[in-house]
């Protein structure tokens, strides 16, 4: 691993124990046991300030020193978590992201904003230090960064890794003696580093350098056993390790956090002064793959052995088994006096332990979003190849070839699902960020409102998570402005003071769902309408269903607020909400019932890049409906036809069924077959018919995006390449299915004021 990728590691990890931090502070107050939840929030601050200080990144080792310090107190018990230092830490916390955010993108100097931030914080947290509690960090953070401007300390175009490079420690004064007595009041590290440590980047001696200034290195021995002849050394592994005596008043965790980055590069030992058995046996039970070590092994790997004593050991049980004695190791240790009897019992309970327990490793992997992509897109090339022959077998009448064909088809099919299956994020992480916003907004607001989360483990397309969250936020924050009551109101209308906004997702006839819902005042249907009418909208006499009056809510500038807040109320926003979910092939519905509340349902596709489809004609044309949404496609009779012709719609199984003619809607002016065929489809509750010339059959279709010129084009959602070599339009069902269900809602409308 290089430096820069080592870098990227620390910009991720630190990312997700941010996120850690966030979901452990807003469920602090439900939490079943807060002792664990302030630990977990210390760590994840612990962890990030070591990490950070490895790599010379004081701004945020200082910053973060004094969070630690505030949470050492709250773990103490001397300082209670109230809401008001869950705030504090959340701001904190959004500022850590904001200085590694700051580095990743090559900025060198803080400006003046981050400076004032940082400050403001840093005055808040100090209320909450106990006197003589060590905050020189941030200060001396906030003054080198400030004046960081007059220093040309950095090359231009420098990488962030090169100038984490650049800024590392200095070297600190290490006193060695020559006496490698160590003395048991200070604590004792043993650390082996791994040959490719070099290699990834890192100089084992600027951990010694790091060491350092947690405390103070009072006898080093380094160890040259593994160093090689000259003719076999390789010049770019490392052959060394340290024996080290430190004194410090850190604990055993801030020192472990100084080798944090090449933990796994490394054997480390750390033994506390006036080590106890206690302390020997809880790292044995540390010890992993105890069940394929030897005794003197796990003795070894816990710090209560060290390897001259094992070596000595086991040469004198060597020599007692040749001379006829049975000396088993685990004696020899106790007799020996080189470890406490109940420290050789427990390495032995836990290696008897491990070999009776299968040991699950992590199988996950980190695999970068691109190759993924270049993955699907190779895939989706390869499904369009494979129709290409399986068409070309039919045309040669080729019995072999047809075969091979569809067996190769199933297997693309196969690596097609697969393929899709590794884009498959849930949803919940995304839901789960809400529950800071919901937090931060009812507190402007001056509302009490709760956020209910159902359906976490709902999956999605990754690209679809991504570009689902502006929309998400801009709903949620609308429910919590517009929706939910002040709780005055609340009160008096006979409701509880706490508003509920809730978050769901399922899946649902090949689509996602995701419902944003309130338990607020509800939609007002005659304001929207007079709105709509004072804007020019609508005329003042139309006649509009409730799903066409809610509709207005989503065009540019349509807003019934009485007053504009830092929240919402200038009607910017919901179209954007609109044009973004149906860039994603999705639709928005809103059931509203006034006084009761709303919910708004969000449909999308599970995924962007392949789909199952079904093929029809019309004309010289070809369309595809994606498979999920045909309920059944059947001939029409001639009655039927005939009055599809004049009323656009046939009893279905006792219902009435409105009808689309794709014919018509897309204008094809060849000559119409004698026999045409309907396509039944369900978008949510409501089914529509598609009135077609042909029934092509089922394929695998690949998306290909539509240009911008094609973008306001009707009832088109994509295309698709057929095994032919010819384009086919893929049909934007909820638009159509929308328009029919409004065309018919318009007409008994209409039919029922005509009535006397």
């Amino acid at each position: 691993m290089s430096l820069d990728d080592a870098f990227q590691a620390f910009v991720i990890e630190s990312s997700e124990l941010l996120q850690d931090m966030e979901d452990h502070l807003l469920a602090f107050s439900s939490a079943t046991s807060p002792e664990e939840s302030i630990n977990c929030i210390f760590r994840a601050a612990h962890t990030i300030k070591e990490t950070a200080g490895l790599f010379g990144i004081h701004g945020v080792v200082g910053f973060t020193h004094v969070v630690e310090s505030v949470l050492q107190r709250v773990r103490e018990g001397s300082l209670p978590m109230t809401d008001a230092l869950i705030s504090l830490i959340l701001e904190c916390k959004d500022y850590i992201s904001r200085q590694i955010g700051a580095i990743q993108d090559d900025v060198v100097i803080m400006d003046d904003g981050m400076i004032a931030t940082e400050k403001g914080l840093f005055d808040q947290l100090c209320r909450y230090m106990k006197p003589g509690d060590d905050t020189s960090g941030v200060c001396c953070s906030i003054e080198t960064e400030a004046s960081a401007g007059a220093e040309e300390s950095q090359p231009a175009g420098a990488q962030p890794a090169e100038k984490v490079r650049d800024a590392a420690l200095g070297n600190p004064t290490i006193e060695a003696k020559d006496d490698a007595q160590m003395e048991n009041e200070n604590w004792h590290i043993s650390v082996q580093f791994s040959e490719d440590v070099l290699r990834q980047g890192m100089d084992p001696a600027a951990f010694l350098r790091y060491l350092n200034t947690i405390g103070k290195i009072q006898h080093i021995v380094t160890h040259f056993e593994r160093i090689p002849k000259a003719d076999e050394m390789d010049p770019e592994s490392c052959y060394i390790g340290y024996e080290i005596n430190f004194k410090t008043e850190a604990d055993k965790s801030t020192i472990e956090g100084v080798f944090e980055f090449v933990r796994d590069d490394c054997q480390l030992r750390i033994i506390p002064p006036h080590a106890r058995a206690s302390d020997f046996i809880t790292a044995i039970q540390q010890v992993e793959s105890a069940g394929h070590l030897k005794l003197g092994e796990i003795l070894v790997q816990c710090g209560s052995l060290t390897s001259a004593e094992l070596k000595r050991l086991l040469g004198l049980q060597k020599k007692l088994n040749e001379g006829g004695e049975k000396a088993r190791l685990g004696e020899l240790v106790v007799q020996d006096q080189s470890a406490h009897p109940e420290v050789v019992q427990a390495a032995l309970h836990r290696q008897e332990q491990n070999k009776h327990t299968q040991v699950k490793t992590n199988q996950t992997l980190r695999v970068d979003a691109v190759k993924l992509d270049h993955l699907i897109n190779l895939v989706g090339e390869l499904v369009i190849a494979g129709a290409g022959i399986e068409s070309g077998a039919k045309e040669l009448g080729n019995s072999r070839l047809l075969e091979a064909s569809l067996t190769m088809a199933r297997l693309i099919e196969e690596v097609r699902d697969s393929s899709l299956r590794l884009r498959m994020v849930q949803i919940g992480e995304t839901f789960n960020r809400f529950q800071r916003v919901v937090r931060d907004i009812s507190k402007d607001l001056g509302k009490q409102i709760e956020l209910e989360i159902n359906g976490r483990e709902t999956e999605l397309d990754k690209s679809v998570i991504e570009k689902i969250g502006d929309p998400l936020t801009h709903l949620v924050r609308n429910a919590m402005d517009h929706g939910i009551e002040p709780p005055e109101v609340r009160r008096e209308r006979g409701k509880s003071e706490i508003g509920m906004v809730g978050l769901n997702a399922y899946h649902e006839s090949g689509s996602i769902v995701i419902e944003v819902s309130d338990d607020g005042g509800g939609l007002n249907q005659k304001r929207i309408f007079e709105k709509a009418v004072e804007k020019g909208l609508v005329a003042a006499d139309a006649v509009l269903t409730p799903q066409q009056i809610y509709q207005m809510i989503f065009e540019a500038g349509f807003s019934t607020a009485a007053t504009v807040s830092n929240i919402s109320g200038r009607g910017v926003g919901m179209d954007v909400v609109r044009r973004n979910i149906e860039s994603l092939r999705g639709s928005i519905e809103i059931d509203s019932e006034e006084g009761i509340g709303t919910k708004i349902k969000v449909r999308l596709p599970l995924t962007l890049a392949i789909i199952d489809g079904f093929m029809i004609g019309v004309d010289e044309s070809c369309y595809v409906l994606p498979l999920d949404v045909v309920e059944q496609c059947r001939e029409l009779s001639e009655l039927e036809q005939a009055q599809c012709r004049k009323n656009n719609y046939i009893n279905l199984d006792g219902a009435v069924l409105p009808l689309i003619r794709l014919r018509d809607f897309f204008e094809h002016h060849g000559p119409a077959p004698k026999r045409e065929n309907i396509v039944v489809v369900k978008h949510g509750a409501r089914k529509t018919g598609f009135v077609v010339d042909h029934l092509l059959g089922e394929l695998q279709t690949v998306i290909k995006p539509m240009g911008p010129i094609f973008g306001r084009m009707r009832g088109i959602s994509g295309s698709t390449i057929l095994g032919s070599g010819d384009v086919a339009l893929i049909l934007d069902t909820a638009s159509l299915v929308e328009r029919a269900v409004v065309k018919e809602s318009s007409v008994v409308t209409s039919r029922r004021l005509a009535c006397p």
